[in-house]
């Protein structure tokens, strides 16, 4: 017997709930194999994978504060956007939203929680503010407990030495989160941004000129900026048309 299709599961439920489970179910694996040896290259690769899943978490809460993931049941979406910032950074939500709520009001404003304070900031002192106004000293104290367990679980559960199993978690936990950080930075904030700090402010953020497959790996399409200022109510999978769209009435 199907399902009515007005009572299927939403489209960004499914991928967020693939996003979450592909994130858990990989810390769950690549740490405790830590006493297994691997070619530099495959550990890379490793690590770049654990830090698109850890930008994914971030991509499922960003769209949980536009109530994007299950509109239908605003309860339900807002536990599974605390739920991924949790599982990201020890984030909570509710303040994480309302800041967003006024980076989308008030973009590239004095207001702007997302913006620097000092206009001709360069990137790396606009980073450090960006986090300092994200992440605190309680936070910063639950993600090092967390990792410490994580290790000493590794160490009980495995034969790998507590080395190993304190470089596996740097590897596999900690580096990812810190590369997803900046790539979140980079890709959604500081290049689509930049533009409207200029002498000759631009009052629009600006959309990275990439193709969707490169749009997807450099931050889910969180590249496509403009698109997302001014349409939040679409999903990130939804963004690739909605830049083609645009593309199309600027060039016919």
């Amino acid at each position: 017997m199907g399902i009515a299709p007005g009572r299927r599961p939403p489209k960004s439920l499914l991928l967020s709930g693939g996003l979450v489970l592909a994130w858990v179910l990989s810390l769950a694996v690549l740490p405790f194999s830590a006493s297994v040896q691997r070619p530099w290259w495959l550990v890379l690769a490793l690590v770049l994978l654990r830090t698109q899943l850890q930008t994914g978490l971030f991509i499922v809460a960003h769209d949980a504060m536009h109530r994007l993931i299950w509109p239908q049941r605003p309860r339900c979406n807002d536990a599974i956007g605390s739920l991924a910032l949790a599982l990201y950074a020890a984030l909570p939500f509710r303040y994480c939203r309302r800041q967003h709520q006024r980076h989308h009001r008030l973009p590239a404003s004095g207001l702007d929680p997302d913006f620097p304070a000092d206009r001709r900031a360069g990137a790396w002192r606009w980073y450090r503010q960006f986090m300092a106004r994200y992440l605190s000293c309680g936070q910063l104290l639950c993600l090092v407990a967390a990792w410490v367990l994580l290790a000493l679980s590794v160490v009980r559960c495995t034969s790998a030495s507590p080395p190993a199993a304190a470089a596996a978690v740097l590897q596999f936990a900690t580096l990812p989160l810190l590369l997803s950080s900046l790539q979140l930075f980079v890709f959604g904030t500081y290049l689509p941004h930049r533009c409207q700090r200029l002498p000759e402010r631009q009052p629009h953020p600006h959309s990275l000129d990439l193709p969707p497959w490169l749009s997807l790996l450099a931050c889910f399409h969180f590249g496509y900026h403009r698109e997302h200022h001014d349409n939040p109510g679409l999903c990130w999978f939804e963004l690739p048309a909605e830049r083609a769209r645009s593309l199309l009435v600027a060039f016919p």
